[in-house]
């Protein structure tokens, strides 16, 4: 890991040990469906204000319009047991070979193309494994049935749940190879008309859309990163993402400038510190970040109000 360079904006190649503490941002676990009874000496702390749990949609939508929102019904009544607050993540993206998380009959059915395509590691090489798979935004057909689920999952828990997410941006599919039709600009369009669905719905509850990296795109080149934070600035669409590394070089030639720019023009910041996170070393210490040196990043330069912890953080294994 390399800090930026002086030739970058004013201020972001400080030290790392020199980023000023601020006002610390509330905290929240991070969680699978299913895993809240497992977490609650967790939970329960004082600390934690409550949880972001994730949800695939194929566990949310067993048939065509048939909804299954038990999962949440569960969670939400654990968490307003314990007087915690309940983020939900709706999934459409797996990072797993076997995880083809969607109903079936996107697969089934010729109109939605498969519904899902694999996310690659090598894209256009003909031979790369599937790494997992992601829900075809781009194909109409495919959106409408994810944006009919967002508004039935609002009919229900609207002013309920304290916030709900969207996944984040980055993907990785096969472009050379691809049949759904897919483009970048096609996917940015529906990324940001699900952003809309989402925030139309949830009248009351948070709106978070997470976002990292775009297809296509490095340091803004296609003004997709710009773009997304214009429109949620504009429309009160909170943003946020799936890790906090500080100053790792990757983001900061993507979505972590943006977060600098538009502190205190978003309604909601939300990052999370998912497991792979606590595998960076700082570059000074030569050791794992420290719970303070991300939060301080997360806080002083991200703007983040909310921060989403794997139960595996150090500091939460602390009595």
């Amino acid at each position: 890991m390399r800090f930026l360079s002086a030739s970058l904006a004013a201020g972001l190649c400080l030290s790392l040990s020199a980023i000023a503490a601020v006002a610390a941002p509330v905290n929240f676990l991070f969680a699978s469906s299913g895993d809240l009874p497992r977490l609650h000496d967790l939970l329960a702390r004082p600390d934690i204000a409550g949880v972001q749990v994730v949800y695939n949609w194929k566990g949310l939508e067993q048939g065509k319009g048939q909804y299954d929102f038990s999962a949440i019904e569960t969670d939400l009544a654990y968490t307003e047991k314990l007087n915690k607050k309940l983020f939900i993540q709706i999934q459409d993206r797996f990072f797993e070979p076997t995880a083809k998380n969607v109903p079936a009959y996107l697969m089934d059915d010729p109109v939605y193309k498969g519904g899902i395509v694999p996310q690659v590691d090598n894209p256009g090489q003909g031979k790369a494994p599937a790494m997992g798979w992601v829900a075809q935004q781009w194909n109409p057909a495919v959106q409408r049935r994810y944006q009919a689920l967002l508004k039935a999952l609002a009919a229900r828990f609207d002013g309920k749940v304290y916030g709900v997410n969207l996944p984040e941006t980055a993907i990785d599919i096969d472009q050379k190879h691809d049949k759904t039709g897919f483009s970048c600009e096609r996917y940015f369009n529906a990324e940001v008309q699900n952003m809309s669905v989402t925030r139309s719905a949830f009248k009351k509850s948070l709106v978070v859309q997470y976002v990292n990296f775009w297809p296509c795109e490095w340091d803004n080149d296609h003004r997709y990163m710009s773009r997304l934070f214009t429109f949620a600035a504009n429309n009160r669409i909170g943003l946020g993402g799936p890790d906090v590394v500080p100053y790792r070089k990757g983001q900061m030639k993507n979505a972590y400038p943006f977060f600098h720019r538009y502190k205190g023009k978003l309604p909601v910041v939300a990052m999370a510190i998912q497991e792979p996170t606590l595998t960076y070393t700082n570059p000074e210490t030569h050791k794992p970040f420290t719970k303070d040196e991300v939060v301080n990043f997360a806080t002083d330069y991200l703007g983040a109000d909310l921060l989403f912890w794997t139960p595996e953080a150090p500091w939460l294994k602390q009595p």
